[in-house]
Protein backbone atom coordinates (compact mmCIF):
# COMPACT_ATOMS: atom_id res chain seq x y z
CA UNK A 1 0.00 0.00 0.00
CA UNK A 2 1.55 3.63 -0.79
CA UNK A 3 0.32 6.78 -0.90
CA UNK A 4 -1.50 6.34 -3.89
CA UNK A 5 -3.95 4.08 -2.42
CA UNK A 6 -6.80 6.45 -1.40
CA UNK A 7 -10.67 5.26 -0.51
CA UNK A 8 -13.76 6.37 -2.42
CA UNK A 9 -14.13 8.92 0.37
CA UNK A 10 -10.60 10.55 -0.22
CA UNK A 11 -8.93 8.26 2.68
CA UNK A 12 -4.96 8.22 2.16
CA UNK A 13 -3.64 4.92 3.67
CA UNK A 14 0.20 4.89 4.02
CA UNK A 15 1.60 2.14 6.59
CA UNK A 16 4.89 3.43 6.12
CA UNK A 17 5.74 7.18 6.69
CA UNK A 18 9.02 6.46 4.99
CA UNK A 19 7.64 5.32 1.91
CA UNK A 20 5.55 8.80 1.06
CA UNK A 21 7.30 11.17 -1.13
CA UNK A 22 8.00 13.70 0.83
CA UNK A 23 8.54 17.94 -0.67
CA UNK A 24 11.11 20.46 0.10
CA UNK A 25 10.63 23.15 3.08
CA UNK A 26 13.30 24.44 3.05
CA UNK A 27 15.46 25.35 5.91
CA UNK A 28 13.69 24.85 9.31
CA UNK A 29 12.87 29.20 10.58
CA UNK A 30 13.04 27.40 14.34
CA UNK A 31 16.55 26.35 13.71
CA UNK A 32 19.17 27.99 15.69
CA UNK A 33 22.47 27.11 14.74
CA UNK A 34 23.81 25.61 11.14
CA UNK A 35 20.52 25.34 8.74
CA UNK A 36 18.27 22.14 9.33
CA UNK A 37 16.68 20.89 6.40
CA UNK A 38 12.57 19.86 6.07
CA UNK A 39 10.79 18.05 3.95
CA UNK A 40 6.70 16.86 4.35
CA UNK A 41 3.78 16.71 3.04
CA UNK A 42 0.74 18.04 4.47
CA UNK A 43 -2.11 14.78 4.17
CA UNK A 44 -5.29 16.64 4.88
CA UNK A 45 -6.25 20.17 5.78
CA UNK A 46 -9.46 21.64 7.31
CA UNK A 47 -11.30 24.81 8.60
CA UNK A 48 -8.92 27.14 9.77
CA UNK A 49 -5.62 25.99 11.21
CA UNK A 50 -6.58 22.42 11.29
CA UNK A 51 -3.97 20.20 9.17
CA UNK A 52 -2.42 16.81 9.32
CA UNK A 53 1.13 15.85 7.58
CA UNK A 54 4.51 13.65 7.39
CA UNK A 55 7.55 15.93 8.57
CA UNK A 56 11.52 15.15 8.38
CA UNK A 57 14.13 16.94 9.93
CA UNK A 58 17.77 16.73 9.93
CA UNK A 59 19.23 17.25 13.03
CA UNK A 60 20.25 19.89 14.99
CA UNK A 61 18.90 22.45 17.77
CA UNK A 62 15.79 24.23 17.26
CA UNK A 63 13.57 26.72 19.55
CA UNK A 64 9.55 26.77 19.58
CA UNK A 65 7.12 28.69 20.53
CA UNK A 66 3.66 26.81 19.91
CA UNK A 67 1.26 29.27 18.13
CA UNK A 68 -1.32 26.00 17.91
CA UNK A 69 -1.34 22.63 19.61
CA UNK A 70 -0.13 19.90 17.85
CA UNK A 71 0.29 16.10 18.30
CA UNK A 72 3.00 14.00 16.32
CA UNK A 73 4.07 10.09 16.59
CA UNK A 74 7.97 9.87 15.77
CA UNK A 75 8.65 6.74 13.27
CA UNK A 76 12.08 7.46 13.35
CA UNK A 77 15.13 9.08 14.84
CA UNK A 78 15.43 11.04 18.46
CA UNK A 79 14.78 14.41 20.12
CA UNK A 80 15.07 15.83 23.68
CA UNK A 81 12.60 18.36 24.25
CA UNK A 82 12.91 20.80 27.14
CA UNK A 83 10.33 23.20 28.12
CA UNK A 84 11.48 26.76 29.31
CA UNK A 85 12.08 25.80 32.97
CA UNK A 86 11.29 22.47 32.38
CA UNK A 87 13.50 19.02 32.67
CA UNK A 88 14.76 17.29 28.86
CA UNK A 89 12.59 14.36 27.76
CA UNK A 90 13.57 12.26 25.40
CA UNK A 91 11.48 11.29 22.62
CA UNK A 92 12.66 8.85 19.85
CA UNK A 93 11.08 6.38 17.51
CA UNK A 94 7.41 4.99 18.21
CA UNK A 95 6.67 8.06 20.72
CA UNK A 96 3.97 10.64 21.11
CA UNK A 97 3.39 13.82 22.40
CA UNK A 98 1.27 16.33 22.59
CA UNK A 99 2.40 20.33 22.31
CA UNK A 100 -0.23 22.66 23.40
CA UNK A 101 -0.86 26.37 22.46
CA UNK A 102 2.02 28.31 24.23
CA UNK A 103 4.53 26.10 24.80
CA UNK A 104 8.01 27.11 24.46
CA UNK A 105 11.19 25.25 24.75
CA UNK A 106 14.16 23.78 22.78
CA UNK A 107 14.18 20.70 20.60
CA UNK A 108 17.24 19.23 19.99
CA UNK A 109 17.06 16.40 17.20
CA UNK A 110 20.47 14.02 17.55
CA UNK A 111 19.32 12.91 14.07
CA UNK A 112 16.74 12.93 11.26
CA UNK A 113 13.57 12.98 12.27
CA UNK A 114 10.59 11.55 10.47
CA UNK A 115 7.24 12.07 12.29
CA UNK A 116 3.38 12.24 11.27
CA UNK A 117 1.80 15.12 13.06
CA UNK A 118 -1.62 16.92 13.59
CA UNK A 119 -2.11 20.48 13.67
CA UNK A 120 -5.28 21.63 15.89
Amino acid sequence: MTMADISPQGAAFFPDPSSVMLDDWGPLPEGTAAPMATEGRKLWSGDGILEVGIWKCAAGPSRWLFETNESFTIFSGRMTVTEDDGEPIELASGDSAVFPKGWSGVWELHDTVLKVYTVF
